[in-house]
């Protein structure tokens, strides 16, 4: 996928987040192991966000893989002691095609 397709979906996941109550806290948040697109809280919860865009829904969720999600959480925690954080926090995943938007929270392998 292309960045500016990329974009258009973290844009929409934010916006769709922003609605369900969420406050967005940073976006594109890079390590050496890799990238949180989102990072939100919401009822004294950070939520660390994937976002995943495809034609349906199974071909979307389907590029988190399990070295994707290992990296993530790798990322997740340089995230949080950079920022000397003790939360509780979700690993969560936003799908985003063209006539949904889904939100999945703790994916997990």
């Amino acid at each position: 996928m292309s960045r500016a397709k990329g974009d258009i979906a973290e844009d929409k996941a934010c916006a769709f987040l922003y609605d369900k109550g969420f406050m967005i806290v940073e976006r594109n948040f890079y390590s050496r192991f890799g990238e949180i697109d989102i990072i939100a809280s919401r009822e004294k919860v950070l939520h660390f966000i994937e976002v995943k865009s495809g034609l349906d829904y199974e071909s979307a969720i389907q590029n988190i893989t399990p070295s994707k999600l290992r990296k993530f959480i790798k990322t997740l925690h340089i995230y949080m002691a950079k920022n000397s954080l003790d939360v509780h926090f979700s690993v969560d995943a936003v799908v985003v095609t063209p006539n949904d938007i889904e939100f999945v929270q703790n994916i997990t392998f």
